[in-house]
């Protein structure tokens, strides 16, 4: 009623990602055991890096760092940045024919000059590890299990799930639209039985859609842009946004304000991040056993 306080939380309960992280990492290194011991198959991700962006050399050496960890052979093509679009297109060609990838990722964003949706149609969407081919896009937007889920996205459930947040039937807010992160996570939520309510720049009266959620899924790529006021006490909010700001790393939420009103809440670093290597890991197993013909 107007003009009562809000029920507010002794403090949120923050969503831990390495744990969860952990776990699912584990999950693979299991998978990776059986079906070497089972049909003899090492699982193989192919990561291909053009150029010497230091932000997509950190991330890949840490996916080809995890591969490592979970048994699951890395095959690394590093390319300059002046390699021609039929050169990449030659390696990737190939990497489609090679039995021995399973998985292919492509690190974005490219060099200028490189088109990179027309490179990631060249995948094969049976090794789109990223679940960034159209093929794989218009088969989660149907809702099929067929679909190959981008990492972000699949490890956002993942933490929904380890919430206890109670889906079915559930408004949802998702702000963002990216075809990375926001469309994908808006088409698993609706698969999940949600009533998504998805937002983006143009969206009026933000805060008055989010209060009305019991999941806020931040993924804008804007600093603090989700505040205590914008959020329905006990909601689960998940902050995908990672920042890079005077102050450090932060992410789309307010986390502290925040905690105060949600019943959970992602922390930024250590939410979503780890998941996404995490997720990037199970998708790479998950291609294999499809290969194998193991499901």
């Amino acid at each position: 009623m107007a003009g009562e306080r809000p029920v507010r939380f002794a403090g949120a309960e923050v969503i831990d990602g390495r744990a969860a992280a952990a776990a699912v990492r584990e999950r693979v290194r299991q998978h990776v055991a059986a079906l070497a011991a089972e049909r003899g198959v090492e699982p193989g991700l192919a990561t291909v890096l053009v150029g010497e962006d230091p932000a997509s050399e950190l991330y890949v050496r840490r996916k080809r760092e995890a591969c490592a960890e979970a048994g699951i052979r890395s095959f690394h093509h590093p390319l300059p940045a002046q390699t021609p679009a039929s050169e990449l297109a030659a390696l990737l060609d190939a990497l489609n024919d090679d039995p021995a990838v399973h998985g292919i990722l492509l690190q974005l964003p490219l060099p200028a000059g490189l088109d990179a949706a027309a490179m990631t149609q060249r995948i094969d969407p049976a090794k789109d590890v990223d679940g960034l081919h159209p093929l794989n896009a218009g088969l989660l937007a149907q809702g099929s299990p067929d679909a190959v889920v981008p990492c972000t996205p699949a490890g956002v459930m993942e933490l929904l799930h380890i919430a206890g947040a109670e889906l079915a039937g559930a408004p949802a807010v998702v702000i963002g639209r990216s075809t990375l992160v926001g469309r994908p996570l808006a088409s698993l939520l609706l698969g999940a039985n949600a009533t998504v309510t998805h937002c983006h720049s143009r969206t009026r009266d933000l805060a008055a859609v989010c209060r009305e959620a019991e999941v806020v899924v931040a993924a804008a790529g804007v600093p603090g842009l989700v505040t205590a006021d914008m959020v329905s006490p006990g909601a689960t909010v998940i902050d995908v946004g990672t920042n890079r700001t005077d102050e450090g790393l932060t992410g789309d939420v307010d986390f502290d304000a925040v905690s105060g009103v949600a019943r959970a809440v992602t922390p930024v670093p250590g939410g979503v991040g780890p998941m996404t290597i995490a997720m990037l890991l199970d998708n790479a197993v998950r291609a294999a056993r499809r290969a194998a013909g193991t499901g």
